[in-house]
């Protein structure tokens, strides 16, 4: 700990987002970056503390003290490397991870936390900018075989250590790129693409075989992947969205969110899209049922295709400002979260739950909303209750943005034969196998959807049982 005082003279200092009136029209990524003495001057706020919450809280365990002590020293190369000790891609998480290393800081007991975040992105552009991140390919190779089924931040993960360790490692995804959702659910102006390409050459590098355009299950069968491979991993995150299903649903103009934005990140890469499949928010009222995240994306993607009008609905109460007494530190906060895109031009209202889609000649035009009331009942449990308040939103365009229920079962799971467990993800045991001899889950495909970090600590977890395994 070079300087034990820092944190009180230095104050946290946040690089902040680009102005609004730039970057809406835009998809480049919305967030700025400090120079480096800066960032140095924010690590040297970590405390170094007896117990490091910041590492408690953290999926991946990362440790933040000794990397945040490094970028101070101006150690870079070594601040680097003590991150990817624990974490494959702090350039993706330094970017898109809500950070529950930060909230759970010593000094977010006064609202001032370590930009541990930021820092970790900046690390890791130095670092790539100094040519210090470099290709590891395996010295021997095991003569094992492992299929890594979907490329999200679980796949590759889980593909970058299996083959570190020596395996033959092939990724099978069925989109054009890969990616998963970092690639086709994640805006670019979050996390621009040529951030997962230059890890992909480097994986490729390490040796690392990419089979895109590739479904399993279609293309190939699921039998045949199991015959071929001495290990299957499953890491095909959670893509059955949650549904409403109130009147009008099967109107024209209502859209699941991820729809939306992995058009709108195709259109971009310049992959073909038909026309009576184009959804475009120009000149537009929209309406994003979910406060979450994906429905965050959808208003900053709604702001720069032109829209008129832009409301976010949210059946849960609006979450109180700075603390709440319910989730206090050093836990996740649920409070009032206000994302880049909101700030760029969205009516957000709470307590709504959708009653009706009305339209005209099959298009959506309109949505009939009703506040509810939430209490909680003598054993703690949340209570809905309609409150009979009718409103009418004009809506032409509807995106639901209600999140995922499990991975999508038919086709490739249903063929394997997996079990589900009650939720209806892969079930697996402590050792991340499924049901069926060879075949291992990771990722939101074996807990449901969660945080890119997690899927990244549960991907390198995978990758160790079949380790395991195959030895």
């Amino acid at each position: 700990m070079g300087n034990p005082k820092a944190f009180m003279y230095t104050p946290r200092k946040e690089a902040g987002y680009r102005p609004v009136n730039e970057r809406i029209y835009d998809f480049g990524e919305v967030e700025q970056t400090l120079n480096r003495e800066d960032r140095k001057l924010q690590a040297s706020r970590c405390m170094d503390c007896g117990i490091p919450f910041c590492h408690w809280a953290c999926p991946l365990g990362n440790k933040m003290p000794e990397w945040q002590d490094l970028i101070y020293k101006g150690k870079w190369k070594e601040g680097v490397e003590s991150l990817h000790e624990t974490n494959n891609f702090p350039d993706f998480t330094g970017r898109i991870c809500p950070a529950p290393c930060e909230k759970s800081c010593v000094l977010n007991l006064h609202e001032s936390p370590v930009t541990i975040r930021e820092n970790e992105c900046a690390v890791t552009e130095v670092a790539f900018t100094e040519g210090l991140i470099k290709a590891q390919p395996p010295k021997t190779r095991t003569g094992k075989t492992v299929a890594v089924i979907g490329s999200g931040p679980a796949g590759l993960a889980a593909a970058q250590q299996l083959n570190r360790k020596g395996h033959t490692v092939t990724i099978f995804e069925k989109d054009s790129y890969l990616g998963g959702l970092l690639r086709y659910g994640i805006p670019n102006f979050k996390l621009n693409k040529n951030i997962i390409d230059r890890r992909l050459d480097q994986l490729e590098e390490e040796g690392i075989i990419f089979k895109p355009k590739t479904e399993i299950g279609k293309d190939i069968s699921g039998k045949e992947i199991i015959t071929n491979f001495d290990a299957v991993c499953l890491a095909i995150g959670a893509g059955h969205p949650r549904d409403i299903k109130p009147e009008g649903r099967d109107l024209k103009g209502i859209h699941f969110a991820m729809e939306f934005l992995a058009q709108q990140n195709q259109l971009i890469m310049g992959e073909p899209v038909s026309d009576d499949k184009l959804i475009n928010a120009k000149n537009k009222h929209v309406l994003v049922i979910g406060g979450g995240d994906t429905g965050s994306d959808c208003v900053g993607t709604s702001v720069r295709q032109g829209a008129v009008k832009i409301t976010q609905i949210e059946i849960l109460p609006q979450p109180p400002v700075n603390k709440n007494p319910d989730t206090p530190w050093p836990y996740y906060p649920n409070i009032l979260k206000t994302s880049s895109s909101h700030k760029e031009g969205c009516e957000r209202k709470w307590s709504l739950n959708t009653v009706a889609f009305k339209g005209e000649n099959g298009q959506v035009t309109e949505v009939i909303v009703e506040e509810v009331a939430w209490s909680k009942d003598e054993t703690g449990r949340w209570n809905m209750k309609p409150t009979g308040k009718i409103e009418t939103i004009k809506a032409d365009l509807v995106f639901l943005a209600l999140g995922f229920i499990h991975p999508v079962q038919e086709g490739l799971l249903t063929e394997l034969g997996v079990d589900f467990d009650a939720r209806g993800n892969v079930a697996t045991d402590k050792q991340s196998k499924s049901s069926v001899s060879k075949v291992f889950a990771t990722g939101d495909a074996a807990i449901g959807a969660s945080l890119v970090v997690r899927a990244i600590a549960l991907g390198r977890k995978v990758a160790e049982d079949i380790h395991k395994t195959l030895n």
